[in-house]
């Protein structure tokens, strides 16, 4: 059993793992929409809502790509064979996101030659979701949008109700306002100033 990456998305970044599965290259049911892409050189089999792993794209995630090159359409009745490519269909793709393969490692060794040579590195690998082949395979996308869009049925939920503190400062806020409007206004009356009246000695005569 060959070693082929398989993809597995925990969370919004996503891991890469790779584990012993069957060959991406064994036969898809007959009845099922399928097609063989080129890309990068190598040759995949894809089905709409596949996820497969690339060389690396120049694209951004969550872009949308277009792979032109496609050798074979299988649509469940029919199968269709490129020379080398099919006119006019293309497969529709979703960038999911950049990752790095595992390390591979060679070595070139000749006996009593002093040849020692050590290569390694790590492939850069784009993550790909089939959204479309020819076309088919769209209208799920829009059905999917159509149901995001639509109104919940059922009440509405009301807001939120107002913390205790805020309650407390509304109150306090009003009773103000409310002594402000009912204090009477008191009208000054200013009074005369009063003249002072002094007692005057008299003099005594001699």
């Amino acid at each position: 059993m060959p070693l082929t990456p398989t993809l597995s998305l925990q969370g919004e970044r996503g891991v890469l793992c790779w584990s012993l599965v069957q060959s991406l290259a064994v036969p898809k049911p007959d009845s099922s929409l399928s097609a063989v892409i080129v890309s990068g050189g190598k040759q995949y089999r894809v089905a709409p809502g596949d996820r497969i792993l690339v060389d690396r794209l120049a694209a951004e995630p969550g872009s949308s790509v277009k792979l032109g090159r496609v050798l074979l359409l299988n649509d469940g009745s029919e199968i269709k064979v490129g020379s080398p490519a099919i006119d006019g269909l293309d497969v529709d793709a979703k960038v999911i996101a950049h990752r790095r393969g595992p390390r591979v490692e060679s070595i070139r060794y000749k006996s009593k030659k002093r040849v020692r040579v050590h290569h390694g590195g790590r492939a850069h690998l784009t993550a790909l979701e089939i959204i479309a082949i020819g076309g088919v395979g769209l209208p799920k996308e829009e059905k999917e949008d159509t149901a995001k869009t639509a109104k919940p049925k059922g009440r509405a939920k009301a807001a939120p109700r107002a913390g205790r503190a805020q309650r407390q400062a509304v109150k306090k806020s009003a009773t103000k306002a409310e002594a402000v409007e009912e204090e009477p206004v008191v009208e000054e009356t200013v009074q005369p100033p009063k003249k002072s009246t002094r007692r005057t000695a008299k003099k005594e005569t001699k």
